[in-house]
């Protein structure tokens, strides 16, 4: 049965393979492609995805939103980085993705944007993450200050389609604090200290969430007529510690030295130290969690 969906779908696909079965042979070849795919699945499943197929030496993901995605594709790319090389030789990522309207049927997802996706890692040459335009525009402002665009290409039966490139790499210096936190995503954070008022919470494995609202059932009780009831969760998954809005008028974020943002039934990943505020702009708000993590 079809069942209409929005999401990001992401394709990710091993670049460098042929020459490297060329050289080193089918057995040590295939080893290598596949940590590149493995790596391509873990990060995905870590970054709240869910894997759709693998189609040889590609992986087809879709998430919940472009923020999890980019990030989730700048993770890849250094995933694939820090893999071994193989007779000297190391293996690359080409990744696309595109946020929009989908329909899921039997586990598997169609539609344009499906196509748009598969378009843009095409496009993609090795190293790079290409995105669209209006993908881009819907990223919170960390994600989208790391974002430069390229060229329209045509997209058959669509016309023209606007691009980006996802910059990732440390020697580019547009790349803002979530490319370079998603850099470092093997030192895994194992703490994260909340201040609230006079109260003070910390969550790490022994104790890794925490529900907030201004309902007096949850476990923050947020005093702000703007929050809702059951306004978010804060939750600590594969390492990371990610904040997700269920609320009415939004959750919105400051990371220390970057622009506010707001999140709207969506997830997103705490890096270094920063301030939550519920259903309004930190400056307005009566209440505000300030975070940091460790």
């Amino acid at each position: 049965m079809d069942k209409p969906i929005e999401g990001a779908v992401l394709f990710a696909d091993v670049s460098g393979s042929t020459k490297l079965y060329d050289t080193v042979g089918d057995k040590l070849a295939f080893a290598a492609v596949q940590s590149c795919v493995n790596a391509f699945i873990q990060v995905t499943e870590a970054n709240g995805g869910r894997v759709i197929k693998t189609i040889g030496d590609e992986v087809m993901a879709i998430f919940p939103n472009g923020n999890v995605a980019a990030a989730a594709a700048i993770e890849m790319q250094h995933a694939v980085e820090r893999l071994e090389p193989t007779g000297g030789q190391r293996l690359g990522a080409r990744i696309g993705f595109h946020f929009g309207p989908a329909i899921e049927r039997d586990g598997d997802v169609f539609g344009d944007m499906v196509n748009l996706a598969a378009r843009l890692s095409d496009v993609a040459i090795r190293g790079q993450v290409i995105t669209s335009r209006s993908t881009v525009d819907g990223l919170n402002p960390v994600l989208r200050g790391s974002c430069r665009p390229l060229h329209a290409i045509d997209l058959k039966g669509k016309g023209e389609v606007d691009i980006c490139e996802v910059l990732w790499q440390e020697s580019e210096q547009t790349v803002t604090v979530l490319a370079s936190a998603a850099q470092s995503a093997a030192a895994r954070a194992t703490k994260l200290v909340l201040r609230y008022g006079d109260r003070e919470i910390v969550l790490d494995a022994a104790r890794p969430s925490l529900a907030f609202g201004r309902d007096k059932a949850q476990e923050l009780v947020v005093d702000d007529s703007n929050a809702s009831r059951a306004h978010g969760k804060i939750e600590l998954r594969a390492g990371k510690f990610f904040v997700a809005d269920h609320s009415v008028n939004g959750t919105y974020i400051t990371v220390e030295g970057n622009a506010e943002f707001v999140l709207r039934r969506e997830d997103f990943a705490l890096l270094g130290r920063g301030w939550i505020a519920f259903g309004q702009s930190r400056e307005k708000a009566t209440a505000v969690l300030a975070y940091q993590v460790l």
